[in-house]
């Protein structure tokens, strides 16, 4: 069965189905939902499963059917009950209109159906004037039953690189002290999207401009009107030298611990001495224990944290690899390509924190090749005492490196 039949099938019975929210945002924009979801009014859920008896409900605090492999939800209202993201009391009247529906949802994009057998937009919010205008505008007041929604449309800032507009903003801003009640999983899985969006500083941005970044990002915040290394004076502060180089990496990887990794690696700086603004030597020390306390917040993968965890650690010696001792750079690539980061990823950090004009240096062909052609296995290590091993390869890795010609790799 079809969808156009099942929408013949619920107007026989006195309702109407509608595609409602992202899926018919992106048909107005021209691009393939990655999927779809479906209103009925006019129905209680008892018509509705009399009406399709092989469907099976899913919602456990409101009517969600599966049919055939395709969720349709009864049209609702939604009365706060309490503070966070769940406190909500459900109500699937058959009398709810679809407008009713779209009003409680929590942007005008997303507040948008298109009925399946007419093929009717309706659109009472604005969306569609928003969508031309590149505009993020929440669709009610009621925006503000639900905290999630902060870091949702934060977000789809990213993910779309459209504008907030002011008002809401604003409503953003009364939520500062429900956001403390939501889940950190509910917290990291927005943050995930985010890294892997079309512009990710715009999520910081934003909260930074709804004076939220505090509430779960202390460390991101921090970073705000620090100090930052001489080379970097045109990017500001290290929180705008930070949010350029997480749009960088974007482009560069979408593995999302290693934007991860970009975010952190400066996180130490802002409580750098003053006799030490220029280099910021030692911070790394700072920066890990701010990776740990902000990957516990928000509740990341612990693969996410250990790549942050090496981020900051390695980044300044790492940015000056070229300049180390041959003794030091054999021991930065070996912890780099035994870590979750791997050279790739480091390589990835080094590219995103220097400047564009500035030379990056090959670690990943450089590291690659030295540990392919100088190991255990290319190097006859039998013969000498167990204890020693490691001392001879490391001389040998060193070696290989001061004789090293770039254009042999």
């Amino acid at each position: 069965m079809d969808i156009k039949e099942i929408a013949e099938k619920i107007n026989k019975k006195g309702g109407r189905l509608y595609l409602v929210g992202g899926a018919v945002r992106d048909q107005l924009l021209g691009k393939k939902p990655s999927d779809e979801d479906y209103c009925v009014t006019g129905l209680s859920k008892d018509e509705f499963l009399e009406l399709f008896p092989n469907s099976h409900l899913k919602g456990k605090n409101f009517a969600v059917f599966d049919l055939e492999g395709i969720e349709f939800a009864l049209a609702r209202r939604e009365t706060k009950t309490g503070k966070g993201h769940g406190e909500f009391l459900i109500d699937t009247k058959k009398e709810i209109s679809i407008e009713e529906d779209l009003s409680r949802r929590d942007i005008t994009i997303n507040s948008i159906a298109k009925e399946i057998q007419s093929g009717k937009i309706i659109d009472p919010f604005g969306g569609i004037e928003d969508l031309k205008k590149k505009i993020l505008r929440a669709t009610t007041e009621r925006f503000k039953e639900d905290p999630l929604r902060v870091y949702r449309i934060a977000r789809f800032s990213a993910y779309m690189d459209y504008k907030i507009d002011e008002r809401t903003i604003i409503l953003m801003n009364s939520l500062k002290n429900e956001l403390y009640n939501l889940p950190k999983e509910r917290i990291y899985a927005e943050l995930r999207k985010a890294l892997t969006s079309q512009k990710p500083s715009n999520f910081f941005e934003n909260l930074k401009l709804a004076n939220l970044l505090d509430v779960h990002f202390n460390e991101i915040y921090s970073l705000i009107e620090s100090t930052q290394r001489v080379k970097s004076l045109l990017e500001g502060d290290a929180f705008n030298h930070t949010m350029v180089a997480i749009n960088k990496a974007t482009k560069l990887t979408k593995r999302a611990e290693v934007i991860y990794a970009v975010l952190v690696h400066d996180l130490g700086k802002y409580i750098t001495p003053k006799t030490m603004i220029s280099h910021h030597n030692g911070n790394y020390t700072i920066g890990i224990e701010l990776v740990k306390k902000m990957s516990k917040t928000i509740g990341v993968p612990n693969v996410w944290e250990k790549c942050g965890i090496i981020s900051a650690e390695v980044d300044a010696r790492a940015e000056k690899i070229e300049k180390m001792e041959f003794g030091k750079q054999v021991d930065l690539i070996e912890k780099l390509a035994k870590s979750p980061l791997g050279l790739d990823g480091m390589q990835i950090v080094i590219e995103c924190a220097r400047n564009e004009n500035d030379k990056t240096f090959p670690l990943v062909k450089i590291g690659e090749c030295m540990l392919k052609q100088i190991n255990g296995r290319t190097i006859n290590l039998n013969e000498i005492e167990e204890k020693k091993r490691y001392e001879v390869l490391r001389k040998e890795r060193i070696k290989w490196l001061k004789n090293l010609q770039y254009k042999d790799i």
